[in-house]
């Protein structure tokens, strides 16, 4: 026991200090107050950050809301009219309409069409987005012409399929570049129009210059077509109709096979991605017999 008591110079020194440490440690510990004052916060500062916490998350509510970005009414699709809110039938409604190549030019035509409530048409009509010729429509220029002026018959046209560029510039509105083009894409056609809704596939012809050129031209010696069925019709044949690709062909077939054949022509109005401003131009290619 006594080599474990014995301690060098040193050591004995590093003891002493030890101590000497560890009693002051205990004598601060008693003798100091080491107790940190409670804050009160002051009420008015705590309403102040309150509030703006909860306009914060407000903010953060809003902005995970989805947006509606402005949009035109006319090309409302079954998701976009589903995401919209609006019901099937007030869906089935609006395209129906379209399908006729009718428009929609104000909300109350919307609310007309497809019978929304009013609820639902205060949500959509501040994001209808309509082309600037119907917001801000510009007054037609007088041409000199009567509102008497009676329209010709057939047999007064002049066959649409035989006229020349020169006796299409007499209709006004037609110039040199739109004779020209018309003539072209009477000639890419194989050089006969099929019918005179074909008029409006060529570029730059406005619906009041093609109601002008139809009243002076028709097509009388239409080029013969091949029509397919529609309920029989392949995937092949179906591509071979203008405005009708490999996608919107399998689409057509889809849903012929739900539908279990197609009882009219405007059902294709329904079918998914169906170019619906074309319907017109197609319907030359189809039959149902």
């Amino acid at each position: 026991m006594k080599s474990h008591f014995q301690f060098t110079r040193k050591q004995r020194s590093g003891i002493f200090l030890l101590l000497l440490l560890i009693l002051i440690a205990q004598c601060a510990y008693f003798f100091i107050d080491f107790s940190s004052e409670e804050i009160q916060p002051n009420p008015t500062d705590l309403e102040l950050f309150q509030a703006e916490v909860d306009s914060l998350k407000l903010v953060k509510q809003e902005a995970a809301k989805p947006k509606i970005y402005p949009f035109n009414p006319n090309y409302i699709t079954d998701f976009k009219g589903y995401s919209l809110g609006m019901s099937n039938a007030e869906i089935d409604r609006l395209l129906n309409f379209r399908s006729t190549n009718q428009w929609i030019n104000s909300a109350e035509d919307f609310q007309r069409v497809t019978q929304v409530s009013d609820s639902l048409l205060a949500v959509l009509s501040p994001n209808f987005k309509f082309p600037e010729w119907v917001t801000n429509p510009k007054p037609k220029p007088d041409y000199g012409y009567s509102s008497a002026v009676k329209p010709k018959s057939f047999q007064q046209k002049v066959d649409l399929n035989v006229a020349t560029a020169a006796q299409l510039q007499k209709v006004n509105g037609i110039g040199e570049k739109l004779s020209v083009r018309i003539v072209e894409f009477r000639t890419r056609l194989g050089g006969k129009f099929i019918a005179d809704v074909q008029l409006k596939e060529v570029y730059g012809l406005s619906p009041e210059v093609i109601e002008r050129v139809l009243n002076e031209f028709t097509v009388k010696s239409a080029m013969p077509i091949k029509t397919v069925n529609l309920n029989t019709a392949t995937l092949d044949q179906l591509v071979t109709i203008p405005h009708i690709d490999y996608e919107i062909a399998q689409q057509i077939i889809e849903s012929r096979i739900l539908r279990e054949g197609f009882n009219s022509l405007e059902e294709l109005t329904k079918v998914k991605e169906f170019p619906i401003g074309k319907f017109e131009i197609i319907r030359l290619y189809l039959t149902l017999d």
